[in-house]
């Protein structure tokens, strides 16, 4: 992968209002007898206008935070305010709107639909929002002109490269305008050529304004952004600008 740009000639934006507060988090698995302490006491501020990457080993729990700062799942203690808003107290309907209109996530497999071209992906978001057909369609098109894929609206992701299919999904993301991108290992399904063309769209979605959270286990990946946290064992072991 080739490395990013030196940190001092990259963009790094002001810092906007806080999105995601987190205090004293924990999170609790029990499997049979044995109890998992997955998270153990974290805590963390996320501000609009921030890139930045989440790294750790196995086990470390960067699954765990990543599932939490996607509301996809809420802490066993502790505090944790989306926008001002208790998530740890919510229910699953409350969760799933929450991800619905804040939170645009890319997987690392696209979780594209087969047999939807690329434009009937990039709306499904816009379906469960509930927009009319005609706001969807223009929202959906606009979105996938923003990733470079203008061309590519009718093509079904079999039809679309590997990079191709992750700019989908990235559009999709984007669609909502939601207040952060939570990208899970993203160039991880990729070659390292379009690895790097994605990181660069990365870059390009930050300098234009979104806050991007990028989790993964590659150095190379988390250089891109602008503050890395590192986890080990449930806890953050580090946590500050890229140097």
């Amino acid at each position: 992968m080739t490395p990013p740009a030196p940190v001092e000639s990259r963009t790094v934006r002001p810092v906007g209002p806080l999105v995601i507060s987190i205090e004293g988090v924990t999170k609790l698995y029990h499997m049979g007898d044995e109890t998992i302490h997955a998270l153990r006491g974290v805590s963390l501020e996320i501000h609009r206008n921030e890139y930045l990457a989440i790294m750790g080993p196995s086990g470390s729990g960067k699954s765990t935070l990543m599932n939490m700062l996607g509301c996809l799942d809420t802490p066993t203690s502790g505090k944790y305010e989306f926008s001002g808003q208790n998530v740890a107290s919510m229910v699953d309907d409350e969760l799933a709107d929450i991800r619905n209109r804040e939170i645009g996530f890319v997987f690392q497999t696209f979780n594209l639909l087969a047999r939807s071209d690329a434009l009937k992906n990039v709306e499904l978001p816009l379906i469960y929002a509930g927009l009319p057909p005609q706001v969807r369609h223009e929202r959906a098109t606009a979105a996938l002109e923003s990733v470079g894929l203008g061309n590519r609206v009718h093509h079904k992701p079999n039809e679309l490269s590997g990079g191709q299919r992750q700019r989908v999904a990235i559009a999709r993301a984007l669609v909502n305008r939601p207040s952060i991108i939570l990208a899970d290992e993203p160039t991880g399904n990729l070659d390292s050529k379009t690895g790097v063309e994605i990181m660069e769209l990365f870059e390009d979605l930050y300098e234009k304004g979104n806050t991007l959270i990028v989790v993964t286990h590659e150095e190379s990946i988390a250089r891109h952004a602008r503050r890395i946290i590192r986890l080990r064992d449930g806890l953050i072991e580090s946590d500050g600008p890229v140097d």
